[in-house]
């Protein structure tokens, strides 16, 4: 892994040829009939940091590889992977997160968790997935809501841990205070299925992008973002307007003010006066050219 730091303000993106490239990479494996989530995730980083470049991807991957080379073979039932796991990343190496992660975009970045072994919970979950997964566990992630965990095992025997807090098994209690924390509400049978890649991947991009609405100055990052989240096939319509709108606050706008004319046609199907407030922003944005 490399050893450089990023600037305060996080990672600079690569130039406009590679982001394109990092972007028709994305597509591709978007459309795979089994879309890989470390490959999906090493290329957000891509799309982030100008230097995460191929190799820098393969050695994430290694990473990952080595770290699964040492989990002890075949440990036993959901339980005991759970503990193995734990004893690895949450003990040895020190994966774990801490609150002043969630201020730093590395936090959604997997080649940098590899390398700070700090991170949100989904990409310290998906350490361990893909860690355990290499191992041969029966793992997958568990998207609570407002924070991602692991399982290991059949929902007859679950067995859920936290690789935010080390890797911490949790008690259905535990589980309980964290949806109860999160949304007020009771844990239902439903959020304790596995969550499919690109869902993890949409929630990391979602993840990104509320770090970059918080930070006005780096609308670069929310542009990228958002045009990756729209390569995926299940994505908001008003990721459009999101986007039309980044463009015309970074100064395209010409570009901005077509994709808001776009966006109306969609909104005027079932909300005419809404369309016509985003036909004013176009006017707008266009006006901006004089």
């Amino acid at each position: 892994m490399t050893g450089y730091e990023f600037a305060v303000s996080g990672p600079c993106p690569p130039p406009p040829e590679r982001a394109a490239e990092v972007r028709q990479l994305f597509a591709e494996e978007v459309r795979s009939e089994r879309p890989d989530l470390a490959v999906l995730c090493l290329l957000v980083g891509a799309a982030a940091d100008g230097a995460l470049d191929d190799a820098g991807i393969d050695a994430a991957q290694m990473e990952l590889d080595r770290l699964a080379g040492q989990v002890p073979y075949r440990p036993g039932g959901p339980a005991a992977w759970a503990s193995a796991l734990r004893r690895l990343l949450g003990e040895r190496f020190e994966f774990r997160g801490s609150p002043g992660d969630y201020q730093r975009l590395e936090s959604s970045l997997l080649h940098a968790v590899l390398r700070r072994r700090r991170g949100l919970p989904i990409l310290l979950s998906l350490v361990w997935m893909e860690v355990a997964r290499r191992a041969g566990a029966p793992v997958y992630g568990v998207a609570l809501p407002g924070h991602f965990v692991v399982g290991f095992g059949p929902a007859e025997e679950q067995v859920l841990a936290d690789p935010f807090d080390g890797g911490r098994v949790l008690s259905g209690g535990d589980a309980e205070l964290l949806v109860a924390g999160a949304t007020g509400g009771a844990l239902e049978p439903s959020m304790l299925v596995p969550a499919a890649p690109l869902e993890v991947v949409s929630r990391v991009l979602n993840n990104i992008r509320a770090w970059a609405a918080a930070r006005p100055e780096r609308s670069d990052v929310a542009l990228w973002a958002v045009e990756l989240a729209l390569v995926l096939p299940s994505h908001a319509a008003r990721l459009r307007y999101e986007r039309a709108q980044l463009l015309v606050q970074r100064g395209d706008f010409l570009t901005g003010a077509a994709e808001l004319d776009a966006y109306a046609e969609v909104v005027a199907a079932v909300d005419e006066p809404a369309a016509d407030r985003v036909r004013g922003q176009a006017h707008s944005a266009r006006a901006m050219l004089n």
